[in-house]
């Protein structure tokens, strides 16, 4: 799934140790529509290296690609909705420089001049 909007807030990011002995890190950020009537959503991203890749700031204004995803803990269900893509709105990807297929502007122009008297062409 997909939702654009405009990042109004970071939350403190989160960590600890897993069972495994394994460190991780998750961060929370709300995202704010600009529908008529603005929806907010808070996703998370998990993994110090997504949170450092991301770099989401507030007042960015973003396309999130996420998953949503339900568990249960202790008899209550709770949603997760994890980013795996974050793009900035009108950020344009930057290209290598391409060479012109044209002549440089200082060459010297052809000569179209009809040097021959007799005209080949059949029209």
């Amino acid at each position: 799934m997909e939702l654009a909007g405009r990042v109004i807030a970071v939350l403190e990011p989160k960590g600890g140790t897993s069972r495994n002995g394994n460190e991780w890190k998750v961060q929370e950020y709300v995202i704010e529509t600009h529908d008529q009537y603005p929806r907010r959503m808070c996703f998370d991203v998990f993994g110090d290296d997504k949170i450092k890749q991301f770099n989401i700031q507030v007042g960015e204004e973003l396309n999130v690609s996420f998953d949503i995803d339900a568990r249960e803990w202790q008899g209550r269900w709770f949603n997760s909705i994890r980013a795996w893509k974050v793009e900035r709105v009108g950020a344009t990807p930057q290209m290598p420089p391409v060479e012109a297929p044209f002549p440089p502007v200082n060459a010297a122009p052809a000569d179209f001049s009809m040097t021959d008297e007799k005209d080949d062409l059949p029209f």
